[in-house]
């Protein structure tokens, strides 16, 4: 599921994801992020992943495509999640991140405030 945070303020996003992303999921997070960037341009996103966080085959593809198709769009990116598999995955892309000029950044649960603040400025 996929739900937005009340801490959203356009053009920054929040969204937390917890369980299986559907297809149809995918689609409405997709719809509310174009939204923004049609009035902005540019968005800025913050994603809380739980533990339980994961992407169907399908949804993964929509992802894919959507993000390679509007990185122009996306002036930062924080994930906040306990997890030491994404905290790598960020490390290893965060490189090519700034290459297209998205600045990406990988935050522990607890420090959510300062994700925030990161994403905001």
């Amino acid at each position: 599921m996929i739900t937005e945070l009340p801490e959203s303020e356009s053009p920054v996003l929040g969204f937390e994801v917890t369980g299986k992303v559907s297809l149809e999921m995918e689609k409405e997070w997709i719809a509310k992020i174009e939204k923004e960037i049609a009035k902005h341009d540019k968005v800025s996103v913050l994603v809380i992943l739980g533990e339980q966080a994961r992407w169907g085959v399908e949804a993964g593809i929509e992802d894919l495509k959507w993000i390679l198709t509007h990185m122009k769009q996306i002036n930062k990116i924080a994930i906040v999640t306990k997890s030491s598999v994404y905290k790598w995955l960020i490390a290893l892309d965060s490189p090519f991140a700034k290459l297209v000029d998205i600045s990406e950044k990988h935050f522990e649960p607890l420090k959510i405030k300062d994700a925030w603040k990161w994403v905001k400025e």
